[in-house]
């Protein structure tokens, strides 16, 4: 009988206590793709990769060229021009890696270009999910656009119109 009530207690504990907790979810993803600020910068951030990969495309042609000419003159070079040849393309293979490696590499430029143009759009959109939460006291507020999955989510807790809204943007 004591097992029983001790369980039931719990159980009753355990439902009050998750009855009390009050929660939202919101679709950053989408929320971030309605902001102005986030478009302009997605766009200029476009434009710079673009730049960049011209850069490198560029001058992966050079070497390119500079190997197919190396193959077709190969057999009247010298061996000292040959092993010039050889080192020239082999520093030009190199300077590609390293320039590749400084543009979209782990913390490369593109890297920073990202976080100095979005990362302050994204703390915006973060304050303001702050303040939601405190002002109607939510426990809790989940992210369904990416890295926490949601299995089902009813509509009415999505409160993604409510930050644009807070932000001033309208749909």
């Amino acid at each position: 009988m004591k097992k029983v009530l001790l369980i039931a207690g719990i159980l009753w504990l355990a439902v009050f206590s998750a009855g009390a907790q009050r929660y939202a979810i919101i679709d950053s993803k989408y929320i971030l793709e309605k902001l102005p600020d986030y478009k302009d910068a997605q766009k200029k951030l476009d434009e710079t990769s673009e730049l960049w990969q011209k850069e490198i495309d560029q001058k992966s042609a050079e070497l390119e060229k500079m190997y197919k000419n190396f193959e077709a003159e190969q057999v009247m070079l010298s061996d000292e021009l040959k092993k010039k040849r050889e080192d020239e393309i082999y520093n030009k293979e190199k300077e590609l890696r390293d320039l590749q490696k400084k543009r979209f590499g782990f913390e490369g430029d593109l890297f920073r270009k990202r976080q100095e143009l979005i990362k302050p759009i994204q703390d915006k959109v973060y304050n303001a999910v702050q303040k939601l939460a405190t002002e109607r006291s939510f426990d809790f507020v989940l992210d369904k656009s990416e890295g926490i999955t949601v299995i089902f989510a009813d509509p009415k807790l999505d409160k993604s119109d409510d930050i644009l809204k807070m932000l001033g943007v309208t749909k």
